[in-house]
């Protein structure tokens, strides 16, 4: 069967096929073949070589009749014909005669009625373990599993090879990497990368795909349930703003960290695993990710001392999306599988380094829709090469811009209908600055977006007095428990509130300018939720 698996994908002439082997076998065959070195912890260590991240000029999507009317093409999906894809197939099948392969029967979808098969094939162990404990595994579903029908029937094959060059005048690609999606095939082909995350994305692209045909959202975002009242929160946000720790709460447990599903009755994780940044990573601040470093994780890129194997986290000698990959059964309080109710809050977190906006502010169903095609957040000076001292404001919409291969319009409508069908309250946080931009005021205390943050999710907001911020016409609540009502309002923040007017003009020409690439195909009530000039 696995070899006939293979051979489907035109994969023939191999040398060998190991298929589901365990996390331990897979490490032992990893040493034997050199491809990483035990830590002192157990984890296995491995670096990507130059990709240490996603190659997003190098994603592809077939361009064929059945898909190409629905694709979101441009930037973020480049099309590649399907001879052009067929060109790298056969390189990527010649390459492989008379090699040894590693196969792994994953699912996407932890709700087995909407668990998509994938068969990952991969050329190196160490990407078959990262595949293994980062999909959902069959041994993760009920006994009745078997006898639940999923709406996706046939499943996606991924081909992962680093090994396999493209030839950019023959191929039709701009480099030597490719990522290229056959979404009629249900074929996958990577090359010319060792960084695991291609394979991770990938799937969550063809998920953020299908989904939506179903009438059901695929969502970019971290969920977990509270504890007392059994609640489901949802927390979207980019890089830095804070996703991970406010999600991480002890007092919740968790669904997942990254990606989800939103059904008719349902929010489940697409994975069975979590793939954690660790750049800083200390036992104190986040003593749950530091005690799942151990045998079975696979770590990307952190710099190791080969005498002693003892990691140094605060290091970017290599990069500093330094990951680590894990089974979301290493966390404690983990859901498994991850599926929980209906949310009840849904948080959009945004780290705004221009100090703008109120650090948490309640959105209507249109503001909510914007705010989600918007994905706003601001990069400063040491978040990221190149940057200057100045904030820079950063627009990826839907939360997670680059794995979108629908428009984003057609994801906040069902933002927009789920919120309705379901009467969730959206909150934006910024858990930014305060009383100025950067370098002028401060970032708000951690303690009260807890505060404000909890508020929230404990109903506690449902009868406070709200007063309307001018710019985006956002509602701030007057009183927060735990909170100095001082803060709240960000224009009382600054010493001179003439200054701030001008920064919250420039920051609402920064949204109206970014909102226009959507604007032909937004709905006139997320249109009439722009913000003003005051």
């Amino acid at each position: 069967m696995n070899q006939n698996t293979v051979e489907s994908a035109g994969i023939i002439g191999l040398a060998h096929i190991h298929s589901n082997l365990s996390p331990a076998v897979l490490v032992e065959h990893a040493l034997e073949r050199k491809e990483g070195l035990l830590a002192d912890s157990g984890a296995l260590v491995v670096q990507t070589g130059k990709f240490t991240g996603r190659s997003p000029k190098d994603k592809y999507i077939v361009e064929e009749p059945t898909t190409q009317e629905q694709i979101w093409w441009g930037n973020v999906n480049h099309r590649i014909s399907e001879a052009r894809f067929e060109s790298l197939h056969k390189r990527i099948c010649a390459y492989l005669e008379g090699k040894t392969v590693y196969h792994q029967s994953v699912y996407g979808g932890a709700d087995v009625r909407y668990r998509l098969p994938v068969e990952v094939i991969t050329e190196y162990a160490w990407h078959s373990l990262f595949a293994h404990q980062l999909f959902v595994r069959p041994d993760m579903y009920g006994s009745d599993a078997e006898d639940t029908p999923s709406v996706f029937t046939e499943g996606f094959t991924l081909i992962d090879v680093p090994g396999c060059k493209a030839v950019p005048q023959e191929d039709g690609t701009t480099s030597e990497t490719f990522v290229v999606i056959h979404l009629a095939k249900r074929l996958i082909l990577i090359g010319g990368t060792e960084y695991a995350g291609e394979i991770k994305k990938s799937i969550f692209t063809i998920l953020n795909y299908l989904l939506p045909q179903q009438g059901f959202l695929p969502m970019h975002c971290s969920a977990n349930i509270e504890h007392e009242k059994g609640e489901t929160t949802l927390f979207f946000g980019l890089s830095g703003t804070g996703k991970t720790s406010l999600s991480a709460d002890p007092l919740c447990d968790l669904i997942g960290d990254d990606e989800h599903g939103w059904t008719d009755d349902s929010v489940y994780n697409f994975e069975g695993g979590c793939y954690a940044k660790c750049i800083h990573l200390s036992p104190v601040k986040e003593p749950e990710i530091w005690e799942a470093i151990r045998f079975g994780t696979v770590l990307e890129n952190v710099d190791m001392d080969t005498e002693t194997r003892a990691i140094d986290f605060d290091s970017s000698n290599l990069t500093e999306n330094t990951r680590a990959a894990y089974p979301i059964h290493y966390i404690p309080h983990a859901i498994i599988p991850g599926q929980g109710g209906q949310p009840t809050n849904i948080l959009f977190l945004t780290a705004d380094a221009f100090g703008v906006l109120p650090p948490i502010s309640r959105l209507t169903t249109a503001q909510a829709r914007f705010h989600f095609i918007s994905g706003y957040t601001a990069k400063i000076a040491g978040t990221e090469r190149g940057l200057g001292n100045e904030p820079q404001a950063t627009f990826s919409a839907c939360f997670g811009m680059p794995f979108l291969p629908l428009p984003p319009t057609r994801y906040a409508e069902l933002l927009g209908k789920k919120l309705a069908e379901h009467d969730v309250q959206v909150w934006l946080v910024n858990t930014g600055w305060s009383g100025g931009a950067y370098g002028v005021g401060a970032r708000v205390d951690i303690r009260y977006t807890r505060a404000m943050v909890d508020a929230a999710i404990q109903g506690k907001l449902n009868s406070a007095t709200f007063t309307e911020e001018p710019y985006f016409g956002l509602a701030i609540p007057t009183e927060v428990p735990g909170v100095p009502s001082e803060i709240l309002d960000p224009r009382q923040t600054w010493a001179d509130p003439t200054a701030y007017d001008a920064q919250a003009k420039e920051l609402v020409h920064l949204f109206i300018e970014n909102f226009e690439k959507y604007r032909a195909t937004a709905s006139p009530d997320v249109i009439a939720a722009l913000p003003k000039l005051g």
